[in-house]
Order: C-alpha cells, then sequence, then structure tokens
C-alpha cells in the first residue's frame, strides 16, 4: 500500500546499545519511512553510530545538539526539521524498542483518517505493559486517569510516547511555546491538538520496559506533569 512521505523521530542520549538496531528495523518496514535521531551530544558515540549508518542509508537523518536539553525540546526540533523538509507523516518513538517498529504501518493506515494518532497501554481498560514493577505501573495508569478527569481528554493514554502526527496537525501548533519535558509534553500535545477540533485516534500497543541502556524518566517530571494538567483546564487552551 502507497503511504505518504514519512519521518520517525527519535531523540538519543546514550542510546549506542540500541541505536544501530532500531533503525534498520525502523527502514524495513516501508520505503515511505525514513528516520531523523535528534541526539544531545551522547558522549557513549550514538551520533557517531548514526553517521555511520548515514553513510550507506539515505533514508537516516541526523540533528545534533550541543548538550542534554530533554525529550520535548528535542522533538520539537525535529518537528521543525520534519516540517522544512515537507513529511506529511511525523512519527514520535523511542529509541529503546519499548515501542515495536513492527507497529508503524498501523500507525499509517489509521492517520488516514484521524490527524494524531497515539499508541495505546491502556485501551479499553486493558493494560499492556512489559517489566514495569507495579508502583510504576500504578503511577502511569493513575497519572493518565487523572489527565482525562482533569482536562476530559478523550485519550486512555495521554502520557505515551508513541504516536504519528499528520502533517496539519503538526502545523497547528505554536512549536515556540512548547518548553515542557516527559508525560508533560505528551500531554500538552496531545491537549493542544484536541483543543483545535482535530481528530484523536488511539491503537493498542504492547510497551516493553527496556533491556538494554538506562531509563530517563524522573520522579520530578512526572510531579510535573501533574501541576501541568491543571494549569491546562484552567487554561482551556
Amino acid at each position: 500500500m502507497p503511504y505518504p512521505k514519512s519521518l520517525v523521530i527519535i531523540p538519543t542520549y546514550n542510546e549506542k546499545e540500541n541505536i544501530a538496531l532500531i533503525i534498520p528495523q525502523v527502514l524495513k518496514q516501508h520505503n515511505c519511512l525514513e528516520v531523523l535521531v535528534v541526539d544531545d551530544n551522547s558522549p557513549d558515540g550514538t551520533a557517531e553510530i548514526v553517521e555511520d549508518l548515514i553513510s550507506h542509508e539515505p533514508r537516516v537523518h541526523l540533528l545534533k545538539r550541543p548538550g542534554k536539553q530533554g525529550l520535548g525540546t528535542a522533538y520539537v526540533a525535529g518537528f521543525k526539521w520534519a516540517l522544512e523538509k515537507d513529511y506529511q507523516r511525523v512519527f514520535e518513538m523511542d529509541a529503546d524498542f519499548s515501542h515495536n517498529p513492527n507497529d508503524l504501518l498501523r500507525f499509517l493506515e489509521k492517520a488516514e483518517n484521524a490527524d494524531l494518532v497515539v499508541g495505546s497501554r491502556y485501551l479499553e481498560g486493558r493494560i499492556s505493559v512489559v517489566n514495569w514493577d507495579w508502583k510504576r505501573l500504578l503511577l502511569s495508569y493513575g497519572a493518565n486517569l487523572y489527565t482525562r478527569i482533569v482536562t476530559r481528554i478523550p485519550l486512555a493514554d495521554a502520557t505515551g510516547g508513541f504516536k504519528c502526527f499528520r502533517r496539519e496537525a503538526l502545523e497547528t501548533l505554536d512549536l515556540s511555546t512548547l518548553r515542557s519535558d516527559g508525560y508533560c509534553f505528551q500531554i500538552e500535545v496531545n491537549f493542544s491538538i484536541w483543543k483545535k477540533g482535530l481528530r484523536l485516534a488511539e491503537i493498542p500497543i504492547v510497551f516493553t520496559d527496556r533491556t538494554r541502556g538506562t531509563s530517563k524518566m524522573s520522579g520530578g517530571i512526572i510531579s510535573e506533569a501533574l501541576f501541568l494538567v491543571l494549569r491546562l483546564r484552567i487554561r482551556g487552551h
């Protein structure tokens, strides 16, 4: 099936154990897919691995930043790059295989009739998370329940980071105002697109916690997300 020109944005910081493995898995899904790695000057040599891949694979791209600036700003930089290069579908995806590349075409199919497609770990009351302890699972599930109650956004998984945007959805965002990180960034972007009256959709995914490398999530990011939800409800946009 033909699909429009699509970009998978993968932010990295010290992902040398994963990046050379995940990129070929993404590219083999369909020839419409390209990859942009946004690397925050990883001291482990992640960017050098990507540069080696670029030397023989024109569908791989690299955006190097001078230091560790966070997930949210990495995606904003990637979004701007994607819009400048005229991509029609833009993905967020982790480098560590917690997001399965085999799901990418399911997102593209759903995006034919939706402006933002979110991969959900909690769709229809089912929990599809592998290798999390009960405390982390309870925190994540509770954060999503809290977000739905406070903001009324119609998403079972508003904090998930595996998603596909139509170009038109990204163009509605004021990217210069997006400075949040982690869960906050995901909630803020989803909420902003929903309040524009655009179409949201979810597809079920299985989220498998990383087996290589180190998680970048922190308790501070989660706490910040709780306050962001209240601000969004008060602002109403």
